[in-house]
């Protein structure tokens, strides 16, 4: 199922490792004598170790959409209802994951708003174009298999660089040939030349270039 820790998936995501613990480990917050505890957006796929979040693949998917969704100016609180409507809908504990989302993801996220005030509710559907854009944007480079997410194809939706929970880890591969990214941009800045790479591993040129870029983008993030 992958295996990735927070700061894992904050460099694979781009988002602050922060966001990742608020919004998987849950948070306290206080308006004047109050406070307020939230719960978790789901559970994680995998247990805490020392007390540290661990998260599976699917969770990475799902956290790639809030963040899409956050990006696109749509309150926590309504992605939190969405998520809780479309669990029950779906039947699905990490269902923006799923092919049935793909589908009918704008249709959820505006029945979720049902029983809301009345001018969340307008606002909700004034931003259908933005829901729309963001399934279809975030899906853009998924592979789906078995009504659920399989592979996220993580640099421009190419194929050379994959992001497979049954491949090392889950940690971003060449797709042909399994070689981690970090590995092959790691030995190009060691050798000196990405042609000489490609034949020490076997990998294409194109591939290790791509390689190289992806973890470039990763650690400018």
């Amino acid at each position: 199922m992958g295996f990735y820790t927070v700061p894992d998936a904050a460099r694979l995501l781009k988002i602050p490792a922060k966001n990742i613990n608020r919004w998987l480990g849950g948070y306290r917050f206080r308006h004047g004598e109050t406070q307020t505890e939230m719960p978790p957006l789901w559970r994680p796929q995998l247990p805490p170790a020392d007390d540290h979040i661990e998260i599976g693949f699917r969770d990475l998917i799902e956290l790639r959409f809030v963040d899409a969704f956050l990006t696109g100016g749509l309150a926590l609180q309504t992605i939190r209802r969405c998520i809780a409507y479309a669990r029950e809908c779906l039947q699905e504990e990490r269902p923006f994951s799923t092919n049935r989302f793909r589908t009918d993801g704008r249709t959820i996220f505006l029945e979720s708003a049902t029983g809301t005030e009345h001018e969340k509710v307008l606002d909700l559907r004034r931003r259908q174009y933005v829901i729309k854009k963001v399934i279809e944007q975030t899906f853009k480079d998924l592979d789906i298999e078995d009504d659920t997410v399989k592979r996220w194809r993580p640099y421009k939706g190419r194929l050379s660089i994959v992001i497979d929970p049954e491949r090392a880890f889950g940690q971003p591969i060449a797709a042909g040939h399994g070689v981690p990214t970090v590995a092959l941009a790691d030995a190009v800045a060691a050798e000196g030349s990405v042609e000489r790479v490609g034949r020490l591993f076997e990998v294409p040129a194109d591939v290790v270039r791509d390689a190289v870029a992806y973890e470039k983008l990763l650690r400018a993030a």
